[in-house]
């Protein structure tokens, strides 16, 4: 029996039970971290169903007081949530069912694990983790607690690309595979070199920092240009790669690479601040064919069409897929081409018109990742972008930094959870912790 059905039988039977909703009553939410995308996410979920948000988290005041004000605006009970600064003191104190974690990348592991010990279900950013050990901690938490934990690698529920996959590769209108490129080519990482100051009184820094190292305070680091430091993330592998990796291995129903190799520095915008390349090259092997990662955040894209995307080549013809639109080519020419584009939804979502900073033609696909999530914690099942799936895509980037980072290609054991024959590469897959946070253990969730 799924939650809601077990809640109508004990509503009717009577029951009191703690911590359970009624069976009409809305889905209670918190989000921790609801500053730019944390907005998206949630704003999209009330689209969707009615849910009441009774809690936000975030160390930066300025922050949480508009994503309250913005929030009691969309929800249907008009009520403000009540606002935490330490996202342990909400999950110890509200009544949830849900919780969105969307905060920088290194705070993605300790509170997904600690809302699956609460006993919440979780939707939580990409990538899911900074480094090997924590996201193996994510899954086991998820596992062991049976909660459903739905990543943010919504080009699974993006519906052009949803088309692209049942109308070409599925059709097998490529043939057979021999070669996929995925790629970006924003000009994404912040090129400034502001002096070091102290952090504003209205943002806690260190909780900010928390497990990760300290660095002296900069205004780049806060808001969102915190992607500039591999301190908080894995660069640009880890925030965009991981999105078109995942997306080509969902097409082909792909699992791990059985190596990964890359190369990459700083080559070209060397006077910034940022510590992530700005050129990176990265080879994800499978038996089948590899996947061939480039991003350059700097000069032209090779098809200005398809800047951020993945490009799958066939004996039959080659699939283009992008963000906003999609492409097929066939081979023969007297085959037919095909076409799709991103689906808008203006008219039926009229909040997407004004939505400060929504990325508009990705907004259906976040709609259709919550119902996603909404129908697999009803049905207790898995979701499209499971825990581990997107472990699975997040693993095969790190490598690929790891990789970079030691000068050589590694080979990746999947069942043992650690790569092959290397000592000094398998002590990076957990980095050390800052006190007093503890690092997670995939063992001792």
């Amino acid at each position: 029996m799924n939650r809601r059905g077990f809640l109508g039988t004990a509503a009717a039977a009577g029951a009191f039970l703690p911590g359970l909703r009624a069976a009409d009553a809305p889905r209670k939410v918190g989000v921790i971290g609801p500053g730019w995308y944390g907005k998206v996410d949630l704003f999209r979920l009330i689209q969707v169903e009615p849910v009441e948000v009774v809690a936000l988290c975030d160390v930066d005041s300025v922050m949480l007081d508009e994503a309250a004000k913005m929030t009691a605006t969309r929800q249907k009970s008009g009520a403000e949530p009540r606002k935490y600064s330490d996202y342990r003191e909400m999950l110890k104190q509200e009544e949830m069912d849900l919780v969105i974690i969307d905060p920088p990348d290194h705070w993605h592991a300790l509170p997904t694990i600690d809302a699956c010990r609460a006993g919440l279900d979780v939707y939580v950013q990409k990538p899911t983790a900074v480094d090997i050990v924590e996201s193996q901690s994510m899954l086991a938490a998820a596992r062991k607690y049976d909660r459903v934990v739905q990543v943010g690698t919504q080009r699974r529920s993006t519906p052009h690309l949803i088309d692209a996959k049942r109308m070409v590769v599925d059709e097998g209108l490529l043939g057979d595979i021999g070669h996929i490129e995925i790629c970006c080519y924003y000009h994404m990482r912040a090129t400034g070199n502001p002096p070091d100051s102290e952090a504003p009184a209205t943002f806690d820094y260190d909780r900010w920092t928390g497990p990760a190292p300290m660095r002296p305070y900069n205004q780049m680091v806060h808001p969102r240009s915190w992607r500039a430091f591999m301190e908080y993330g894995n660069g640009i592998v880890g925030d965009m790669c991981v999105h078109m990796l995942d997306m080509v291995r969902w097409m082909l129903d792909l699992g791990y690479p059985t190596s990964v190799s890359s190369t990459g520095g700083i080559y070209v915008q060397k006077e910034s601040k940022a510590n992530i390349t700005d050129t990176q090259v990265a080879t994800f092997d499978y038996p089948q064919f590899p996947i061939v990662w480039t991003h350059r955040s700097y000069g032209a894209a090779p098809d200005p069409q398809y800047p951020w995307a993945g490009i799958i080549y066939g004996t039959k013809g080659t699939l283009k897929a992008g963000v906003h639109r999609w492409d097929f080519i066939p081979n023969d020419k007297s085959a037919k081409a095909m076409h799709g584009d991103a689906l808008y939804e203006l008219e039926k979502y009229p909040e997407d018109k004004t939505e400060p900073r929504l990325e508009k033609h990705v907004a259906s696909a976040v709609r259709g990742h919550m119902r996603d999530w909404l129908k697999a914690v009803d049905e207790r099942s898995r979701p499209v972008a499971d825990i581990e799936q997107a472990h699975t895509s997040t693993v095969a980037c790190i490598l690929a930094n790891l990789s970079m980072k030691l000068g050589r290609s590694l080979e990746w054991d999947a069942a043992r959870g650690e790569i092959r024959n290397d000592k000094e590469a398998n002590r990076l897959l957990a980095r050390k912790y800052r006190s007093p946070w503890k690092h997670p253990d995939p063992k001792r969730v």
